[in-house]
């Protein structure tokens, strides 16, 4: 038996480099970090910036280059000895991707969590002004979430239905994933069916000299419908917000009455 164990440890540590290269570049974050801790090669193989930039640049395509490691030390040893993936992982730059990975992961949940408190302290009577709904989706602008966060931290069922819609808005607005990807997300997460009312009021039109009654105008839809783009005008009105003729937007969650205009409280998003 040990016989066999050994042998088995002996194929494993005889690979090829660039075969355990692309084992361990096929696997996810967790299975590579479980990798990892299975012998010290392939620690340092799983840890190498090799492995890890992709990572970054997959989970984040809205980074640029300038959020990423410099790579100018590493360039110039690579110009120096090119020849091998063994150079590379010993380079200055090595591990640099992996710290990345993991600083933006712990910074962005950090940041999800403070979008959601703010979004539960705005709707306490379940219902958002359009206001803080934008103030929202642009602080996860500011920090270019990838579609794996907004997964992570915003499609949760248990998550007031507001907070699930705040990310399918980031997600076909910003990231642009729509369609097939995002009902397919939806649906896992168990918030696909999950509705919304958007309400929203126009100024009166004029008629011969007088401006007629302020027009007061609402859309039931389902997180599911925004995702396949069946209701565009829905997902206009909240991308606009208020501006031009729309006096007010809110959304709420189906079955609440709207807040009176005197029960609006402002938030503070930190």
């Amino acid at each position: 038996m040990q016989k066999g164990k050994a042998d088995s440890v002996s194929i494993i540590t005889s690979l090829p480099e660039d075969v355990a290269f692309k084992i361990a570049s096929l696997l996810q974050v967790r299975d590579l970090c479980a990798l990892s801790c299975s012998s010290r090669l392939w620690k340092e193989l799983c840890f190498s910036d090799c492995i890890w930039e992709p990572l970054v640049r997959n989970r984040w395509p809205l980074l640029s280059s300038f959020h990423f490691p410099s790579s100018s030390s590493s360039s110039s040893s690579s110009s120096s000895s090119s020849s091998s993936a063994s150079t590379s992982t010993h380079s200055p730059n090595f591990k640099k991707w992996r710290k990345l990975y993991v600083e933006r992961h712990v910074e962005l949940g950090v940041r999800a969590r403070s979008v959601v408190k703010f979004l539960e302290a705005c709707s306490r009577s379940e219902s958002l002004e359009v206001g803080d709904y934008l103030k929202a989706v642009d602080t996860l602008i500011g920090m270019m979430f990838g579609f794996e966060d907004v997964q992570r931290f915003l499609f949760d069922p248990q998550m007031n239905v507001l907070i699930n819609l705040v990310g399918v808005h980031y997600c076909l607005t910003t990231l642009g994933i729509r369609g097939d990807d995002l009902v397919e997300a939806l649906h896992t997460h168990e918030i696909s069916d999950r509705r919304v009312c958007v309400k929203w009021w126009k100024v009166g039109r004029w008629f011969y000299g007088f401006r007629m009654r302020d027009e007061s105008h609402s859309r039931w839809v389902s997180l599911a419908d925004l995702a396949t783009e069946d209701d565009e005008h829905v997902l206009g009105v909240l991308r606009r917000g208020t501006m031009h003729e729309v006096l007010r937007v809110q959304i709420s969650v189906v079955g609440r009455a709207s807040t009176p205009w005197s029960c609006q409280v402002t938030q503070r998003l930190e």
